[in-house]
């Protein structure tokens, strides 16, 4: 099976991340399958300890950080996120560096080839088929046990409970927050959500607990775990402050303070899950971390399509926000962080199911607000794109320019070019913000890189990729 053969057989399968989700909606949610998949691979999940993160908002750029902590420590680390950016390689990587196209063809081949036992295992289960993101879980936990990672890192999917990566045992698990995503709104939806994600806590596991709201605390306090961790109570951030790309903060924990971290990233809820970061890899090696390795791990570390800032006069930014808390989280961190003198370009990509007039609130497109905007609204993709006329029209409504381009890239080249005309006036400086989902963000990536302002695609290893550190490793254990 080569990689476009792989690519193919993953395509085949029910795939939810296609469909705009709601918490509930889904009938007849079960992990039984998952763990029958797995226990056709010899239960891989249970060959390391788990990291196991979930939450409305930051679990990407959190997992991202406990990797690169874990690997300070002199471990290797085996990480699967989701969803990618522009290569489904990007969501299984070890020591942070993606598996390679015919790695992860060979794994899914290996897959393949399981699968008629894989659905003599799943009768009277389930008449499905392992769905996509089943089987690329199976192929993350599978690949980290033959490489023999020292740890894994893995952010949930879909909420917690029934989530396909629920089938590990968390030593370590990781909460940042509860907000409004994959929700209708109504009723107890933070109790429910809360509920939900509070299913990754087993009764061996540490609890990071970033969610500090009274209503939904009694939730996670009452799962049995190996006990609890409460941002702002035992562990969190002070004394931060604004730098030059990026912040600095102190970061404290039960086991004392990380004085003066520079965090190379933008806004404040950054340090938050800089915060949460440090606290889970503490809870896991069951020690304080060295000051420099901390230290080391962060200033290293890139967080694409994080308020990622990939031009400066004029400011070119890649936000994957896809709810009303991400899109605040812009909003304060382009007003707090950044001076724009000229007109802020917004380039919006909304995901189906979202509430449009939330989003463009949290973005700050208010209407008779003292800013200077205008927006380029696109499409981001036949599958969970929102219509582009609605979003055109509410964005109208509030009595802002706005004109619609479906494709990322022409909409991005578009703002880009009105920005820089506005640049060599000399007089003020624009601002583009692409943003609305990961989606848009990753179909704009390509475009920009051919501008030539983000470099060619890149892995956080000398080696290039994760099966050249791979079989590096393998040729030095050889001699």
């Amino acid at each position: 099976m080569d990689f476009d053969e792989a690519l193919a057989f993953l395509d085949d399968r029910l795939n939810l991340e296609q469909s705009p989700a709601i918490a509930g909606e889904i009938e007849g949610l079960s992990l039984e399958p998952m763990r029958r998949v797995v226990g056709v691979l010899g239960e891989p999940q249970q060959a390391y300890p788990v990291v196991h993160l979930t939450g409305t908002n930051g679990k990407g750029s959190t997992a991202r950080m406990v990797s690169a902590l874990v690997m300070a420590q002199g471990l290797t680390v085996g990480t699967y996120t989701s969803p990618h950016l522009e290569d489904v390689t990007e969501r299984i990587s070890w020591d942070l560096a993606p598996i390679d196209h015919d790695e992860l063809a060979r794994v899914i081949g290996e897959l393949a080839a399981l699968e008629p036992l894989m659905r003599e295992e799943l009768a009277g289960v389930t008449s499905q088929p392992p769905s996509y993101f089943e089987l690329l879980t199976a192929a993350a936990y599978a690949w980290f046990a033959e490489v023999a990672v020292d740890v894994a890192v893995a952010e949930v999917g879909l909420l917690g409970t029934w989530d396909a990566t629920n089938v590990a045992d968390a030593a370590v698990a990781v909460i940042t927050n509860i907000g409004r995503d994959h929700t209708d709104g109504t009723g107890d939806w933070r109790q429910r959500i809360a509920a939900e994600k509070a299913g990754i806590i087993k009764p061996d596991s540490h609890v990071i607990l970033g969610e500090t709201a009274d209503d939904v605390r009694p939730i996670f306090d009452g799962r049995p775990s190996a006990g609890l961790w409460l941002r702002d109570r035992d562990f969190g951030w002070d004394n931060g402050a604004v730098a030059v790309g990026g912040r600095i903060a102190d970061i404290h924990t039960p086991n004392g303070t990380y004085e003066q971290v520079f965090l190379p990233f933008h806004g404040p809820h950054q340090a938050d899950n800089a915060a949460l970061a440090v606290a889970a890899v503490e809870s896991l090696m069951g020690r304080r971390l060295d000051d420099a390795a901390v230290s080391e791990a962060f200033a290293a570390l890139t967080l694409p399509s994080r308020f990622e800032v990939l031009h400066r006069g004029p400011l070119l930014v890649l936000d994957g926000a896809h709810n009303p808390d991400g899109a605040r989280s812009v909003a304060r961190t382009l007003s707090d962080e950044f001076s724009v003198s000229g007109r802020r370009r917004w380039v919006l990509g909304l995901l189906a199911g979202r509430d449009i007039d939330l989003m463009l609130d949290g973005f700050g497109l208010v209407e008779g607000l003292d800013t200077d905007d205008e927006v380029v609204v696109c499409y981001a993709g036949p599958t969970r794109g929102a219509s582009t006329d609605e979003v055109a029209a509410r964005v109208a409504a509030r009595g802002i320019p706005v004109e619609v381009i479906p494709d990322v890239p022409t909409a991005v080249l578009h703002a880009w070019e009105a920005a820089a005309v506005t640049e060599a006036a000399g007089n003020v400086s624009d601002a583009v913000l692409v943003t609305g989902s990961l989606k848009t963000t990753g179909l704009a990536r390509p475009a920009i890189r051919k501008l030539g302002l983000l470099g060619p695609v890149q892995v956080d290893t000398p080696l290039g990729s994760a099966s050249a550190a791979l079989q590096q490793r393998r040729d030095d254990e050889r001699f």
